[in-house]
């Protein structure tokens, strides 16, 4: 249900704020596996999640995008 929750707040923002929101979490990304590779990072499956939300923004902007078509 938090997933769900998640993607209905995607769906309420517009494309620029959807942007935003994808360039953060490609940055969280990036700093979650530096951290892994210096074995820094505690909570390893942050990154699974990150990707997951990446990939969930992307699949909303696709749909807005083919809507206004």
């Amino acid at each position: 249900m938090k997933i769900n929750k998640y993607v209905e707040d995607l769906r309420t923002k517009s494309a620029a704020e959807l942007n935003d929101e994808l360039v953060a979490a490609k940055k969280e990304l990036f700093n979650l596996r530096f951290q892994n590779a210096t074995y820094q990072l505690e909570n390893t499956s942050r990154i699974k999640d990150v990707r997951k939300n990446i990939a969930r923004i992307q699949t909303v902007i696709a749909q807005k995008a083919k809507a206004e078509n």
